[in-house]
């Protein structure tokens, strides 16, 4: 590349990478992939290595992040918060630690390691122990003041501990949002109808940035502390890591999976066995921060204009990377779901070699509007499938066509029935071949027909050889063909039989949940076996008829509707009654103490198993719902509770223990434990 090449590829870039750090650092909307601007960086510093006349002062190399935004009230920050350089390889790394002996003239030098979180920077100021100021990055040396959000993180002390408190401290950390918060963050934005956040990244930068502090404290944010840019009248550590143990002193949240290492082979160890376990970290990470323990040797070293001698930053390999579209096909679960599946140029992500993504369900392919000939980014993190994160319209070739989404399971041919608009799944649930080991799994589960000693590897003998193609095949079961199947005695195989014998004999509403029709679960099996008292009716009725039974709505009503109008389910299910299937006549709910009441239950209540609390509420005339809704009366919460008091908190729903639950039984007079 002659001079002239690189000074127009160098003001390319300039601008490319001006616009895209905007997008990342102000509007938290980020149009490509960390890899893909860490590239276009490096490729403008080699240029501006190689031609040094070509590197202006407004070069993003000379500068760290982006102006910060008009809506916030600028704020200097006492020391400048640089950035750090990165490494991509052990040779990299190798050769970090040799420039870092070669200048201490040092035969060894030990270095802290910790985690390379994925938030966002910032630097909160404590003047006499309370905390008087919190800032963002910015560029480096101007951030935003978001003082009264950082005051919403509650892993951020507003106060200072212990007995040597500084007059003025300036920490730096970062801000960020577990992965199960981020998971319920997310669950709460989709039940709301609002955005939901591409990644735990943006979800923290986008709530940290609220102009409503409201806002922000009802965000899951959580902070590490990793340094300092100012400290007065106080201690002054003489390492990192000492600087480190002062903070938790201090009260301040540090992260603990750190470590001091020593030399070259030390970080590496650290950043391969970091790896290992980044799947099963609570937070995300792209990498790993060595920084030179003695502070003596950091002010040695010293700083370029951007970022610190004495520390780098060594990345993950690249778990997003932009590649081609080739085609779409759709791919039938166990359970029936239809997921569209991109087939991908192969490309490498993570490590690995990626030639298939995941679309998620219908809605989400729409959304995203994914086209064969898109090029898209693609994302894998840890072991999880990879995933479209964005398609880049701006590629986007002419003769691209909208993917239609099929009517029919591209299996078996039977109709497939959206669930709320969100998952498709095939209504042949009794008979398509794609479906059939879970089918036979959830028939013979302890909460549907309870076949004892019918688990997986049977199932899959049984399936995979051809001789139980649908669950009415159960009952034909001769001792002599369990015989012949793997590690398979006499004993077991009698009990076998004497279970399935045993689950002839069924309850209504447990033989509708063994069916496995879609979007039915224990409780509307129950509500269905309650109103109609018997199979027929129901299975003759219409949707509208269905629609009358409680919390049957028209999307469940429709998915049952479709169920029982394949002729091949309807085969099954004469089949099984055929085989000696059969339940005692129900007996219709006449009212009782809770009649017309909606009530949840969640966690483990001390007295009573969840089936028993059930089956209470059901006898006192109450409906028992999974989800907590507007609809909901009653939430009645035992141990480790989960989410569903925040939502019925949420929702003004009162939320009882199991001591109300006994008084309403005792006043209408039964026992707990029938």
């Amino acid at each position: 590349m002659n001079r002239a090449v690189a000074a127009a590829r160098a003001a390319e870039l300039r601008v490319l990478l001006a616009y895209h750090g905007h997008r990342y650092y102000v509007l938290d909307d980020p149009e490509i992939s960390d890899s893909e601007y860490d590239r276009l960086f490096r490729e403008l510093v080699e240029i501006e290595r190689t031609y040094p006349e070509l590197c202006v002062p407004d070069s993003p190399t000379q500068r760290v992040g982006a102006a910060p935004s008009a809506a916030f009230r600028p704020v200097v920050h006492a020391q400048p918060m640089l950035s750090l350089g990165n490494v991509f390889s052990a040779q990299e790394l190798a050769e970090f630690d040799r420039r870092v002996r070669d200048r201490l003239g040092a035969p060894e030098v030990h270095y802290v390691a910790e985690p390379k979180l994925d938030g966002l920077a910032v630097s909160i100021r404590y003047e006499d122990g309370g905390l008087v100021r919190a800032a963002t990055r910015g560029d480096g040396v101007t951030g935003e003041d978001v003082t009264a959000n950082v005051r919403t993180i509650r892993s951020c002390p507003l106060r200072l501990t212990g007995d040597s408190v500084p007059r003025v401290l300036e920490v730096r950390g970062e801000v960020y949002m577990p992965r199960a918060g981020f998971a319920q963050l997310n669950a709460r934005q989709g039940e709301r109808g609002e955005k939901l956040f591409a990644n735990p990244r943006n979800a923290a930068a986008g709530s940290l940035r609220q102009l409503d502090p409201a806002i922000s404290a009802q965000r899951p944010l959580r902070l590490f502390c990793y340094g300092v840019g100012e400290i007065a009248g106080g201690p002054s550590p003489a390492s990192q890591e000492e600087l480190l143990e002062f903070l938790e002193r201090l009260g301040l949240p540090v992260n603990p999976d750190r470590a001091r290492v020593a030399g070259y082979e030390g970080c590496l160890r650290y950043y391969e066995d970091l790896a290992r376990r980044r799947a099963e970290l609570p937070y995300e990470i792209d990498g790993v921060v060595y920084k030179v323990d003695s502070v003596a040797a950091q002010r040695m070293l010293g700083e370029l204009s951007r970022s610190p001698r004495w520390a780098i930053a060594h990345k993950f390999p690249a778990e997003q990377a932009i590649t081609k579209v080739c085609a779409i096909e759709v791919q039938v679960g166990r359970t029936g779901a239809l997921t569209p599946v991109a087939v991908l140029e192969p490309v490498g992500v993570g490590g690995v070699m990626v030639s298939h993504a995941t679309l998620h369900n219908p809605e989400e392919l729409a959304r995203r509007d994914v086209r064969v000939g898109d090029f898209v980014s693609v994302r894998r993190a840890g072991d999880v499938i990879p995933e479209i994160v964005a398609v880049l319209i701006e590629r986007r070739p002419a003769d691209a066509v909208p993917f239609r989404f099929p009517t029919e399971c591209p299996v078996c041919g039977s109709p497939v029935v959206r669930e709320e608009g969100v998952i498709a799944r095939c209504a042949g649930g009794l008979v398509c071949q794609a479906q059939r080991r879970q089918t036979v799994r959830h028939f013979a589960s302890r909460r549907a027909l309870d076949i004892e000693g019918l688990g997986d590897k049977l199932v899959e003998q049984l399936v995979d050889s051809g001789r139980v193609r649908t669950v009415a095949d159960l009952y034909d079961l001769k001792p002599d063909e369990l015989l012949r199947l793997e590690r398979m005695g006499e004993r077991s195989a009698a009990k076998i039989i004497e279970a399935i014998e045993k689950s002839r004999r069924t309850t209504l509403a447990r033989f509708l949940y063994a069916l496995g029709i879609p979007l039915v679960g224990e409780a509307t099996a129950n509500a269905l076996a309650r109103h109609f008292g018997d199979l027929e009716g129901l299975m003759s009725a219409d949707e509208a008829a269905l629609t009358r039974v409680p919390d049957v709505g028209p999307v469940v009503a429709h998915a049952i509707s479709a169920f029982f109008s394949e002729a091949h389910n309807r085969a099954v299910i004469d089949a099984l009654r055929a085989a000696g299937v059969t339940w005692p006549s129900v007996e219709r709910p006449s009212g009782g103490l809770l009649s017309g009441k909606t009530v949840v239950l969640t966690g483990t209540l001390a007295e009573m198993t969840r089936e028993q609390a059930q089956a209470a509420l059901e006898g006192l005339g109450a409906k028992v719902a999974s989800s907590v809704s507007k609809r909901t009366d009653y939430v009645i919460a035992g141990a480790d509770p989960g989410h569903k008091v925040a939502r019925a908190r949420e929702l003004g729903v009162p939320v009882l223990g199991g001591a109300e639950l006994k008084a309403w039984l005792a006043q209408a007079g039964r026992d707990p434990a029938s």
